[in-house]
């Protein structure tokens, strides 16, 4: 019943109607895939270097799992510097993906709207030639129009969310990275 609609709604749909709603499909595809990926991703590198925060306060040694340890020195000697630029290659490889995120959910809803815009217009062309024009046919087309616009909106809301979720789990890295750098150098300078 669902999918006999849904079809009648295609059908009944203009090129550029159908176009709007293929393109949001692929956003909102795209929207779930970069945040799922990303979103486990961040989420076991998180683990990682809480994990290795643990260590430094134990041990007072880097784990090897950290992205810290990558920029070791052959003597086993950090720098700040060298510490800050590793941190500094560790956020942008954790910021991946937020940036197609913010992209979409800001230009779905324009999208939607476009085909709403497009819709409507048409529904007013075919209407051009016609004398005397009631609500009751004026209604359903324009509604039929309003489904790009709440697409858009269907798409942008997720992407939005999980925008700021990933921004957020970025920041958490960022901290572990930061609070392991400070008891790096804090070692080195007891040393």
């Amino acid at each position: 019943m669902v999918f006999d609609t849904i079809l009648k709604y295609l059908e009944g749909n203009s090129i550029v109607g159908l176009i709007v709603l293929i393109f949001l499909s692929f956003y909102f595809m795209i929207v779930f895939g970069v945040f799922l990926y990303r979103y486990f991703y961040l989420s076991a590198w998180i683990s990682r270097e809480k994990k290795s925060l643990r260590s430094l306060f134990k041990d007072s040694k880097i784990s090897e799992t950290s992205v810290l340890n990558r920029c070791k020195s052959n003597k086993g000697y950090l720098s700040k510097e060298v510490l800050e630029a590793c941190k500094s290659a560790a956020v942008r490889e954790a910021t991946i993906g937020l940036t197609i995120l913010s992209i979409i959910a800001s230009t779905a809803p324009f999208i939607g709207l476009f085909g709403t815009v497009i819709g409507i217009l048409e529904a007013f062309a075919e209407f051009a030639n016609e004398t005397r024009v009631s609500l009751n046919i004026i209604a359903p087309v324009i509604s039929e129009a309003l489904v790009a616009t709440a697409a858009g909106i269907f798409v942008a809301i997720p992407a939005y969310s999980f925008h700021l979720t990933l921004k957020r789990k970025s920041y958490e890295l960022f901290t572990y990275l930061q609070n392991q750098i400070d008891i790096i150098i804090s070692q080195q300078e007891v040393k």
